[in-house]
C-alpha cells in the first residue's frame, strides 16, 4: 500500500470510527478489519450514515447499487471503493 491509500485509509478510517462511534476500538481497526456482519454498530441505518459521511467528506457521489457486502466486506474494500469513486 503505498503513502497515498495509506493515508486515504486513514481518512476512511476515522469517518467509520467517528460515524459509528467506536472511538474506543480505533486502534484495533485495520484494512483487514472485518466490517458488515463484525460490528454490530454497522446496521442499514449506520451504513446509510456512513455513505452519507463518505460522500460529504470527499466530494463523491454513491449511487444505491454501490452500496454491497462486498464493498463493505472490510475497511480495506471500503477504501479502495472510495479511491475508485474519487478518480
Amino acid at each position: 500500500m503505498d503513502l497515498t491509500s495509506a493515508a486515504l485509509l486513514d481518512e476512511v478510517k476515522a469517518v467509520l470510527v467517528e460515524t459509528l462511534g467506536i472511538q474506543d476500538r480505533a486502534a484495533s481497526i485495520d484494512a483487514g478489519t472485518e466490517l458488515l456482519g463484525s460490528l454490530p454498530e454497522l446496521d442499514s441505518m449506520a451504513v446509510l450514515e456512513l455513505v452519507a459521511s463518505l460522500e460529504e467528506r470527499f466530494g463523491i457521489s454513491v449511487d444505491d447499487e454501490d452500496v454491497t457486502a462486498e464493498v463493505f466486506e472490510t475497511l480495506g474494500t471500503l477504501t479502495a471503493f472510495v479511491a475508485e469513486k474519487k478518480s
